[in-house]
């Protein structure tokens, strides 16, 4: 086991009525607040007018509009009209997106040049504004993290801009809030979720408590992802994917792991960037034909023992039979709750495969130290593999 540093300084309020403490929670920061969320689904709702109802004595100015793979020209106005009006605190209503966008703009309203560069270089981030949340969606973990993942249409990039300064200050958690999700929403978050874990999982170099928590969380997936798919309103298994999002991606799952290249995410981020496709459904897709790729002799035994730790698979002589199986079984849980299992289905095709895999090994360095290391060469097959 590794040694290692961590600090979560994410205060959480759980729970049924949890907006409940966004007045105060606000207030302890300041009066002039910057409302940072998407469409029109938090009006239909009712929460945009509960929101604004529980900051009636603030000074609410407003970035609407945040679009499902957030874009740098969103975060730019947000940063804009946060050095104009002298914002104190940024609040994100919404799915991941939101909260990324809200993110990036915390970080880009105390910087001088263009918000762009702090993604290309995340260490340009020495001062962001506080950042509070109340989530809609559970997917990325952005409620519970220091990550936010930003789309430059002009230049066909999405980049992660991580910096221990962009933890929310509060982040409010109520599964109520996720019950008018569709389905497809719902099942998107669901991979998302579990590819969170499984970059985290399928590593050279894991350890016995890490591997079940990963293992615990994935399960929790499985049973209750087709029950809240099934009912919109089970609370339990809405609340029990909200955490699960939230511990999922904020490193907890891995501590005192090796090195992590997070391979799926480096790709997914490269077909999202050229498609703007929704990214738990690109990761969906990927993620099987990921895992058959990195199957080999040397990690066979890896994904025997995830199959019987999360699928309840019996041991079985043959054990790249049974390794298969297991990856088989991932797949089938993607397609039953509705996830397509080829990025053809989607209308892509593989003109920019070349352009893809260059930029996500450009980008990613440690992709040569994947459980089965990955080239730029493996990085293009696994995409035409995904077709």
């Amino acid at each position: 086991m590794n040694d290692f540093t961590f600090c979560t300084p994410t205060k959480v309020h759980f729970g049924k009525g949890s907006v409940e403490h966004l007045h105060d929670e606000v207030l302890a920061i300041g009066k002039k607040v910057l409302l940072v969320y998407g469409g029109s689904s938090i009006k239909r709702s009712g929460l945009y007018d509960k929101v604004k109802a529980a900051l009636s004595d603030c000074e609410i100015y407003e970035q609407a509009g945040v679009e499902p793979n957030p874009r740098v020209t969103s975060v730019r106005a947000g940063a804009q009209q946060c050095k104009q009006h002298d914002i104190d605190v940024v609040l994100a209503v919404g799915g991941g997106s939101v909260l990324d966008c809200a993110k990036a703009i915390c970080a880009a309203a105390c910087y001088d040049g263009d918000a762009w560069d702090l993604v290309l270089d995340n260490s340009k981030v020495t001062k962001a504004l506080p950042l509070i949340t109340v989530l809609t969606l559970s997917a990325t973990g952005s409620e519970f993290d220091a990550a936010a993942v930003i789309s430059n249409l002009d230049t066909n990039e999405k980049l992660p801009l991580i910096n221990p300064l962009l933890y929310p200050r509060v982040s409010l958690l109520d599964p109520e809030l996720t019950f008018s999700v569709p389905k497809n929403q719902t099942a998107a978050g669901a991979a998302d979720m579990m590819s969170h874990i499984f970059e985290q999982y399928f590593a050279s170099e894991t350890n016995l408590i890490s591997d079940g928590i990963c293992e615990t969380i994935l399960r929790t997936v499985i049973a209750c992802a087709p029950r809240a798919i099934a009912d919109p309103n089970d609370y339990e298994a809405r609340s029990q994917l909200m955490w699960a999002s939230s511990l999922a991606c904020n490193g907890w799952c891995s501590l005192g792991n090796g090195i992590m290249p997070w391979p799926c995410h480096a790709m997914e981020h490269e077909v999202s960037a050229y498609y703007d496709i929704t990214h738990g459904v690109g990761l969906a897709i990927l993620t099987p034909h990921l895992m058959r790729y990195s199957l080999n002799e040397q990690t066979v035994e890896r994904f025997c023992h995830y199959g019987k730790a999360v699928f309840g698979m019996s041991d079985e002589s043959d054990r790249m039979a049974m390794a298969n199986k297991a990856i088989d079984k991932t797949e089938e849980f993607f397609t039953s709750i509705g996830l397509p299992n080829n990025l053809t289905a989607l209308g892509i095709d593989d003109k920019n495969i070349d352009a893809m895999a260059e930029h996500a090994v450009a980008h990613n360095p440690v992709l040569g130290q994947c459980m089965r290391p990955l080239s730029l060469e493996d990085v293009k097959q696994i995409f035409r593999n995904s077709l």
